[in-house]
């Protein structure tokens, strides 16, 4: 039985937090914000190869996203769908990277 790198289980898990049928909750958020951070933190050579308003949007989809992390206690459907498509741009960057 093969057994999954721990990018393949970080990449199921982000798909799974994006999907909008799964029910998105702060501690899935919290989960990729740190993984995004990770990420970036790594200075893998890929990343280094992204262009800079590519950080730049990245980086504006990142602290949105955090921001509405801290203001809100609870999310409504809205916030949710914003939360959800935020930290979907947020990670694209960084997949294909």
């Amino acid at each position: 039985m093969h057994r999954l790198s721990d990018d393949e289980l970080d990449q199921q898990k982000i798909t799974r937090f994006l999907d909008p049928s799964h029910p998105l909750c702060r501690s899935d958020v919290i989960w990729i914000l740190d993984w995004i951070k990770k990420k970036v933190a790594a200075d893998k050579p890929s990343m280094l190869g992204l262009s800079q308003p590519l950080l730049w949007k990245s980086y504006c989809r990142f602290a949105e996203a955090s921001m509405l992390l801290i203001h809100c206690q609870r999310f409504s459907y809205d916030e949710t769908d914003r939360l959800r498509t935020l930290l979907a741009e947020a990670v694209s960057s960084i997949r294909s990277s």
